[in-house]
Formats: structure tokens, sequence, C-alpha cells
């Protein structure tokens, strides 16, 4: 039988903030709100976890809700150990977990259906992980999300889940990057990292945004400390932490970025060992007001804070299109 392979990238930088070394304490799943944005949308409210993750309530085969992650960086939908007790899952064989730091042969259980909203996935195997090192209950990746537009509003706290078949919206979104799919992963391939031209990947299950050694190389970035990066499988790599000083996606810079840098199994999972790449996580993705990610269409938008917005527009008249924040 051939080697199975379920990729769970999510990450958690321990030693670049003190409140993450510890392991994430339970919380409640938060109760459901629903509110139509239109006929095929439907927005959940967020619940902010002390890793400045995201969690949603997630029916499993009916029990719950728990609260659970949507991990653009994660290939397999997962769940914790409470769940599998609480749902009464059963066995699957084993299959081997790709980290951000390791790889490990972890425990898979059929899973015949999980509710988010009225959105619903169903008949699939889910690795089994323990909630201390996923930061919430579940995490619903890149598997469950291929027929929906996600849309992340970090101003009202909610998140809106779109058939992705749906009418065609902009939706007022300042910046629209096509992007290319690669095992599910959607890859935005002509970004520039101090002029380097780089691949992004867009992380919602990680707090901290993540660079490759081969896109250090490029930049000759001076290491300024280590730090501790713990993945999915509780198993820590050493990264060296540096300050990039321009992150450009389609004209608009992020300035003085933090970036990790540290080559990892995941990256090599998606064939990008040794070329320029780099995760972003929720810290630079909550600088926008909202972030869109369109499995369907193949693109990431994103929606600037208003004076940003203003600021891209007059340069636009002007003939000059390079907004920084």
């Amino acid at each position: 039988m051939p080697a199975r392979f379920a990729f769970a990238a999510c990450v958690a930088v321990a030693a670049a903030s003190p409140a993450f070394a510890d392991s994430p304490e339970a919380v409640p799943p938060p109760a459901a709100t629903h509110g139509v944005v239109d006929p095929a949308a439907e927005v959940l409210s967020l619940e902010e976890e002390r890793y400045s993750r995201l969690t949603l309530p997630v029916l499993v085969e009916g029990a719950g809700p728990f609260a659970f992650m949507i991990d653009t960086g994660s290939q397999a939908t997962a769940v914790t150990q409470e769940i599998r007790t609480a749902a009464g899952l059963t066995p699957a064989g084993t299959a081997t977990l790709v980290g951000m730091a390791s790889r490990r042969t972890v425990e898979m259980v059929d899973v015949r259906r999980i509710e988010f909203g009225t959105n619903s996935y169903t008949n699939f195997e889910a690795p089994v992980l323990a909630r201390e090192h996923v930061g919430a209950d579940g995490i619903i990746g890149l598997d469950a999300l291929q027929d929906f537009r996600v849309l992340i509003d970090f101003r009202k706290q909610t998140i809106a889940v779109e058939d992705a078949t749906a009418k065609e919206k902009r939706g007022g979104f300042e910046i629209v990057v096509r992007a290319r799919n690669k095992l599910g992963q959607l890859l935005i391939t002509d970004a520039l990292v101090e002029g380097v031209r780089a691949t992004v990947i867009i992380d919602t299950g990680a707090q901290a945004s993540l660079g490759n050694l081969a896109l250090k190389e490029k930049l000759r970035a001076k290491r300024a400390h280590d730090v501790v990066t713990t993945d999915v499988n509780g198993v820590d790599i050493v990264g060296q932490l540096a300050f990039v000083r321009s992150l450009t996606i389609e004209g608009l810079s992020l300035n003085d970025v933090p970036l990790t840098f540290a080559d990892t199994p995941a990256f090599e999972a998606l064939g990008l060992h040794d070329q320029p790449v780099l995760s972003i996580g929720m810290q630079h993705l909550a600088l926008f007001d909202r972030v869109a990610i369109d499995f369907g269409r193949q693109r990431i938008m994103f929606d600037v804070p208003a004076d940003v917005a203003r600021a891209m527009r007059e340069a636009k008249r002007g003939g000059s299109y390079s907004p920084r924040f």
C-alpha cells in the first residue's frame, strides 16, 4: 500500500512573544451567528484565540459545536483527540503528517460530515492531532474549501463562506491577485521581497510569517536572533528572525516586515524548497481590512484601510502606484 500523506503546516512562533510559549487553554466554542450577505453567502461570527487565530463553530457528525480554525496553509481538515472521543469517530489507519518542522505518523479517522453554518464537507479521512499543538478544536483545511470563497473581515471580526460558483463580485477590493493552484494551495508567484521575486502562500492558520533559507540567501538578511517555531506535530524548529524592508504584492508594499527564516518539510512538499518562498501569517494579514481567498477563480483579494486606499487612488491618477504601509 502506498504511503499516505496529510499536510498541516500551521505554526506558532514561540519565542517571538512570551505569550506563545505556553500551551493554549481550552476555550468554549462560540455560538454561531448567521447573517445573509447574498443567497450564496453566510456570515459566521469569529472568536479570537490567544494565538490571534480566528475560529468558527463546527458540528462534527452532529456533535459540538467545536471551535475550528480555517487554515489555508493546511491541505488536510483535521480533528483533535477530544473530537474523536466526543463524536465516536472510527479509525482509518495512519498517514504521514507534514508540518512546518516535521514529518510524523499520525492516526486517521473516518468523518462522515462536518457542518459550518449551512455548509458541509462529507466523507473524508482526517488526521488526529493534539489540541495543545493546534490552538483550536480542529482545522478546516484546503480539502474542504475548494468550492468556496473565504472572506475574513478583520474590521467586523466575521468570516463569510461563499459558494465559489456564484456570480462574480469584486466587492470593493482594492487589490486582486491572480494565483496558481498547487495541491489545493493558492500561490502568488509575482511578489517581491526587497526586489527579490518570491512565491507567497497565504496561511490563515499561522500567527507569524515564515520565509525559507533560499529567500534569506537571496536577501542576504542579517540574523537578528533565534526563535523557536512549533508545528502541529508539537515539534520545534529553530528559525532566524530578521526584518525585511519591503514586501510588495501588486504594487502595494508592506514595510519593515518581520520574517522568521527556516527550511521546512512543508515547503519541500510543495516543491518550493530551492526557490524563494514565504508564507504570510495572521500578524500581517490583519494589517488589511479584509482578505478574500477565492479557490474557484484562483485569486486572492485584499481590502486596504481607507487612508491607504485613498493614497492608491491618488497615485493611480498621478501615474504612480506604489502605496506603502
